[in-house]
């Protein structure tokens, strides 16, 4: 059974960071994309970042690119996102997928809970 379970949200102040987990299993970590999602409520998901755990690239959406980063450890099956420069506007609950989502394509296939990240001016 694929799963994938995400910690490390939170509240923090604007300008603040935090750093998001996502432990996997169930599939070969290593063979597949692991991406990071973001709701907010009466919106779309929006991909946020996505690494290609096969071949090691990565890659971000326009409004995070420069503040966040994405990778992964493939030994411990976990993905990660570092969030900084945190802003009002990146509050939402991220969610962790196997699959990337850009604005044009949807690839997730899996998803976590999803924790939630709430930045306070």
């Amino acid at each position: 059974e694929v799963q994938l379970v995400e910690s490390g949200g939170g509240l923090v102040q604007a300008g603040g960071s935090l750093r998001l987990s996502c432990v996997a299993s169930g599939f070969a970590f290593g063979d597949y994309a692991i991406g990071w999602l973001r709701q907010v409520p009466g919106k779309d998901r929006e991909g946020v970042a996505c690494i290609n755990n096969a071949i090691g690239s990565t890659s971000y959406g326009e409004s995070v690119k420069g503040r966040f980063t994405i990778s992964s450890d493939i030994a411990k099956n976990t993905a990660y996102l570092q969030m900084d420069s945190l802003q009002p506007e990146d509050t939402a609950v991220y969610i962790c997928s196997r699959g990337c989502k850009t604005p044009t394509l949807d690839l997730t296939q899996y998803w976590g809970q999803g924790t939630q990240v709430t930045v306070s001016e």
